[in-house]
């Protein structure tokens, strides 16, 4: 038992700085309302301590993946939402009308 808590928790803490912000607050959200309902939980068995062992771990890991996909959605609207590339000297592009008037 005590292995399986100790990768866990070694698990949520990498979760929690492997990537954007949200990941990050997602995880430590996730974390203290896994901690507080764990200990809640599993103070009615008479072992708080460890309910909210566990609690924390498994919110820190939901909390970093739902602020993971967040995070992502956040990116791909960024560029999604890009204006397009004017035409110009970098583009290669020729200018309306063409490079010669006549």
């Amino acid at each position: 038992m005590k292995n399986t808590l100790l990768i866990l928790l070694c698990a949520a803490s990498m979760v929690s700085c492997a990537s954007g912000p949200n990941a990050q607050t997602g995880a430590v959200l996730g974390a203290l309302g896994g901690a507080a309902v764990g200990g809640i939980i599993g103070n009615q068995s008479g072992r708080g301590l460890e309910g909210a062992a566990i609690g924390a771990a498994a919110g820190g890991i939901g909390g970093g993946v739902i602020g993971n996909a967040q995070d992502q959605r956040n990116a791909q609207n960024y560029y999604r939402n890009q204006p397009p590339p004017q035409p110009g000297y970098y583009n290669n592009q020729p200018p309306p009308g063409g490079y010669y008037r006549y």
